[in-house]
């Protein structure tokens, strides 16, 4: 068994003083334009800047990761999306009502003033509202994240911290500990950018439950 790569700082944030210096040091890492290791109510996620594309670059390199795959954005707040789609479609907007906070990714049509580079996305952005209480204070002091899953491109999710570490860790300037993540399931992902939903990708939220709220989604 080899060594953990080493990392500057893990918080345990089941110690209330450990998780808000954590947040703090978290915060701080962003803002300089370095990675974070946060868990995310579906598994762990490795997070950047949104709007500094070094940043998001540096994001795709730890993970081995070509820009064909754009990142998600993480936010922490519903009423934050507003501020980063051209238009919220009526369909996204009841999808959201039911299933955020929670594991329901919907790719938009991003706001073309926004300045941000998250890979060949075509002026797509998909966008999440996790339902985890860490990873949301960390939002809501850095506002919008991209944070993609913090594993190697072709190795499986990290449910644990550790399993975060042993993939990333060397390029983590801080790392959030918030215990296992019991699903160990990705976000389904639903675009709303055509004339009818459609599922890129089935995980947390299963296709039926989907269906309750717009029955004429596709997958």
């Amino acid at each position: 068994m080899t060594d953990s790569p080493p990392v500057s700082d893990v918080y345990d944030c089941s110690d209330l003083d450990a998780r808000a210096a954590g947040l703090d040091a978290a915060a701080a890492a962003i803002g300089r334009g370095e990675l974070v290791l946060m868990p995310t109510d579906t598994v762990y996620g490795v997070a950047a800047d949104a709007f500094t594309s070094a940043a998001v670059t540096g994001l795709l390199a730890a993970k081995n990761r070509g820009r064909a795959m754009p990142v998600p954005v993480l936010i922490g707040e519903a009423s934050t999306l507003a501020g980063l789609v051209v238009n919220l479609p009526p369909v996204a907007n009841e999808l959201a009502q039911v299933f955020w906070p929670g594991g329901l990714t919907l790719v938009l049509e991003h706001a073309p003033s926004l300045a941000w580079d998250l890979g060949d996305a075509e002026g797509t952005v998909a966008v999440r509202l996790p339902d985890d209480d860490v990873a949301r204070d960390l939002l809501r002091r850095t506002g919008p994240l991209a944070v993609s899953s913090a594993n190697r491109s072709g190795r499986p999710a990290a449910t644990t911290a550790r399993e975060a570490i042993d993939q990333l860790g060397e390029h983590a300037a801080v790392v959030l500990d918030g215990g296992p993540r019991t699903s160990g399931a990705p976000s389904t992902i639903v675009d709303c950018t055509g004339p009818t939903p459609r599922v890129l990708r089935v995980g947390a939220i299963s296709v039926d439950r989907l269906r309750e709220v717009v029955p004429d989604i596709t997958d």
